[in-house]
C-alpha cells in the first residue's frame, strides 16, 4: 500500500514539529507549511491524503484555505481536519460548514489523540 501523505498547515513551529515527528514515526509522509498560501499551493501540487489545518495563519487564514479546497473539484474530496485554538461553537460550526471532516481544539487534545483522529479519518476515507 502506498505511503499516505499528510499536510500539516500550522504556523506554530514547535507544535508542527511534534505532530510531524509523531506522524512520520507512524509511517506517514509529512509535508509541512506555515502559512495559508503555502498550504493551498501544497494541496494543489502534492494532493495529500489528508490536511491538518490551523485556522489562524499568516497570509491566508484556514477558513479561506478550506473554502478554496472545497470549491476546487480536484481537491474537494481531500479530508481536512481543522486543528485550532478557536474553540467557540461558532468557530467549530463554521469549520464544519466549510467542509472540515473534524475539528480539533489544540488545547483540549494530546498529540496521540491527533494521531488517532488522523488514522481514523484516513482509514474511513480509503
Amino acid at each position: 500500500m502506498a505511503v499516505r501523505k499528510i499536510l500539516i498547515a500550522e504556523d506554530e513551529t514547535f507544535l508542527r514539529s511534534i505532530i510531524k515527528s509523531k506522524l512520520a514515526k507512524s509511517g506517514y509522509e509529512v509535508i509541512e507549511v506555515e502559512d495559508g498560501e503555502a498550504a493551498l499551493r501544497s494541496i494543489q501540487n502534492d494532493k495529500p491524503d489528508l490536511v491538518l489545518l490551523d485556522l489562524m495563519m499568516p497570509k491566508m487564514n484556514g477558513y479561506d484555505v478550506l473554502k478554496k479546497i472545497k470549491e476546487d473539484p480536484e481537491l474537494a474530496n481531500i479530508p481536512v481536519i481543522v486543528l485550532s485554538n478557536l474553540g467557540q461553537d461558532s468557530d467549530i460550526e463554521k469549520g464544519k460548514e466549510l467542509g472540515a471532516v473534524d475539528y480539533i481544539v489544540k488545547s483540549n487534545v494530546s498529540i496521540n489523540e491527533v494521531l488517532k483522529k488522523v488514522e481514523d479519518t484516513i482509514n474511513s476515507s480509503s
